[in-house]
């Protein structure tokens, strides 16, 4: 009898130890997706902006102006985010909060 509770502890043990390690390569191979596509995102929107910021520039005979003018839209971006930070804050909580609950 103490040989069968000692093979079952050491087999859920290694049942254990092989769940861990499933749920830690599902993790590390969606963080490296993740970051992947996050590093991939930003290039795109780095050279959409840079190109968009060209092309206000050449339609204003300055190439500056357009960059500034796209500077200033993401100013006015931040500036907004910053003044509704509260409740945007509370939004997001508020999600998280009915996520778990369902």
């Amino acid at each position: 009898m103490l040989d069968l509770v000692k093979e079952y502890a050491a087999k859920r043990l290694d049942l254990l130890k092989m769940e861990a390690t499933e749920k830690s390569s599902v993790t590390a191979g969606t963080f490296t997706f993740l970051a992947i596509a996050a590093v991939a995102v930003m290039f795109f929107l780095i050279l959409l902006n840079i190109g968009l910021g060209l092309l206000i520039g050449s339609y204003l005979g300055n190439y500056a102006y357009g960059l500034l003018i796209m500077a200033g839209f993401y100013l006015l971006i931040i500036i907004i985010v910053f003044l509704t930070r509260n409740s945007i804050k509370n939004a997001v909580a508020n999600k998280i909060i009915q996520s778990l609950n369902s």
